[in-house]
């Protein structure tokens, strides 16, 4: 038996037939007594072959996601451990408030007739359980993000309050950047073009684009942008951030309704909290848990005056960056036309990274980009940039130009990052006259399916879609996730652990990202360090069969 993150409500089918009708809980007790009804799930399949409907249709066939059940055993100690981790820091929170132990921590005056301002559960997992692990985060990075980086030495000589360097350089495999495609590098045709438009233009700008900041090399960014995805028009924004949560506001308002996939990140629920917008959530990737919000939405309007929402937004992700899942775009497309609602897409993960051409996961499903509504993404991952853009109509991008709070004042985006951007997109689009765009591709696919095969064959629990470049491995115990990083760079790998509160209290996981410039090697060599670490920690908790997919499907290019 199991347990999981999320349980399923009252889910029906496509042609209305009830699945699950399970109850949630909330307390730890009432997670492992129900533990049947708490389940991670995806869609409406918890694991394999994920969202089967009676309508089969070829994406389907082949669309293969992977999201196990935690152990009983494991989410027991898991929970025990976490508790022993409270019961600790209250005893030593006590130790400190009498003065039996020093206070290192950045706590607040106790001000007679003021509430606390910050101190919060936060501050106190931050101060007792974050600070004994801190080691794990915030590593000092002395190189490029390329498949190798050099790594400043750290040594806590006060137990994690306090880090110093040691002088000592580690030079280590790199698992943990989002450089998709192997463009985040120092030399090269793209490096070279970036240092002859630093030359030309400089580095700054100086300006919004209203302003004096808007250079042609802005506006030839911006058509190539609308060019590469397909779409009438494009405009960019120095921050990825920002492009979500700066420009969600102008698109819609109070009177409107946003359907949120519970996953979304940070700066999308961000942008959707300061529209005003209503917001609703539904389970990850579950189309029917979106379409009965759509239809309860259009059936009864808004709250108390049960008028017609003036828009419905569906907001979703190519790629959740913390669970490596893919949105069942197909799947929505066809309810956004249903129920006359607008799609807007964040492929901060997928562009570049998915599809036979690099074009996110429209490309990867074969899809009409003009039946997304508004395509957002980001330079920041497969363009080895920054910044980010919004695709659409040109009556979309007009409105955001004299409407979006990014565009209007922020700083245009620097010279030399908008020429990396250009750069690498001609490649993809291979406007270079070479293949190198296509090879990267094809060879982050093979990557992908290569390292996630071999991780579900030796016993791991791996979540995520099989082409999906974000692979997080479950390490559960919070004692697990530092002995993982900690080891995997002892060996000669820097990965990402990540823990709660970003992921669920017992789903803590490692998430490798990985590269087209990652070499069959160094995978083999990667999937040797966890191999040993895995052993050492324990980590084979998988007991289902290894899924049949394979890396062979993919043609590469020499």
């Amino acid at each position: 038996m199991a347990t999981g993150r999320v349980s399923l409500a009252r889910v029906t089918d496509t042609d209305g037939k009830v699945m699950a009708d399970p109850s949630p809980k909330t307390t730890i007790l009432n997670n492992l007594n129900n533990r049947k009804d708490h389940r991670h799930v995806n869609g409406y399949h918890r694991n394999g072959k994920n969202g089967t409907h009676n309508r089969q249709t070829q994406w389907k066939d082949d669309f293969f996601e992977s999201f196990e059940e935690t152990p009983l055993l494991v989410a027991i100690l898991t929970y025990l451990g976490y508790a022993l981790l409270v019961v600790i820091g209250q005893i030593r929170d006590l130790m400190r408030a009498y003065g039996i132990e020093k206070d290192k921590s950045c706590t607040e005056p106790k001000l007679e007739g003021f509430v606390p301002l910050y101190q919060s559960w936060e501050s106190f997992y931050t101060r007792n359980v974050y600070r004994r692990i801190r080691d794990c985060w915030n590593r000092v990075v002395a190189s490029e993000p390329g498949t190798r980086i050099t790594i400043l030495d750290r040594h806590s000589c006060d137990h994690g309050w306090t880090f110093e360097l040691t002088g000592k350089k580690l030079n280590v495999m790199n698992f943990g950047s989002y450089n998709y495609l192997g463009f985040a590098e120092n030399n090269g045709p793209c490096a070279d073009k970036v240092q002859e438009t630093t030359c030309k233009y400089g580095v700054g700008v100086c300006g919004s684009r209203q302003e004096m900041g808007y250079l042609d090399i802005h506006r030839e960014l911006d058509e190539l942008v609308a060019e590469y995805l397909g779409v009438e028009a494009a405009i960019t924004v120095p921050m990825g951030f920002a492009t979500n949560s700066m420009n969600m506001p102008a698109l819609v308002s109070k009177g409107s309704l946003i359907l949120s996939d519970e996953l979304n990140h940070a700066s999308l629920i961000l942008g959707s909290r300061l529209s005003g917008a209503m917001i609703r959530t539904y389970k990850h990737n579950d189309m029917a848990d979106l379409e009965k919000k759509l239809r309860d939405a259009v059936c009864e309007g808004q709250p108390r005056t049960h008028r017609p929402w003036k828009k419905i937004l569906i907001v979703v992700e190519g790629v959740y960056s913390m669970e490596g899942s893919i949105v069942r775009l197909p799947d929505v497309l066809c309810l956004k036309k249903k129920y006359k609602a607008y799609v807007y897409l964040d492929e901060a993960h997928s562009i570049g990274a998915m599809g036979p051409h690099g074009k996110g996961v429209v490309d990867y499903f074969g899809q009409d980009p003009h039946d997304v509504d508004i395509m957002m993404g980001t330079f920041t991952k497969s363009f080895g940039s920054a910044g980010g853009y919004i695709g659409g109509s040109k009556r979309l991008i007009n409105h955001l130009r004299t409407h979006a709070h990014s565009f209007i004042y922020s700083t245009s985006m620097s010279p030399p990052v908008a020429q990396q951007i250009i750069s690498c997109m001609r490649t993809i689009m291979g406007k270079d006259g070479t293949k190198e765009g296509m090879k990267r591709i094809r060879q982050l696919a093979w990557n992908t399916r290569y390292f996630r095969k071999r991780l579900h064959d030796q016993g791991y629990i791996i979540y995520g879609n099989k082409d999906s470049p974000v692979v997080p491995l479950l390490l559960y115990m919070p004692s697990k996730v530092a002995m993982f990083s900690r080891e995997t760079l002892r060996r000669g790998m820097a990965t990402v652990v990540v823990g709660f509160p970003a992921t669920p209290l017992i789903e803590t996981r490692a998430r490798f990202c990985l590269s087209a410039a990652h070499t069959k090697e160094m995978l083999d060599e990667a999937l040797k360090i966890i191999d040993d670490v895995g052993d050492l920690l324990r980590l084979r908790y998988s007991s289902l069969k290894a899924p049949d997919f394979s890396e062979k499907d993919i043609q590469l290019i020499e």
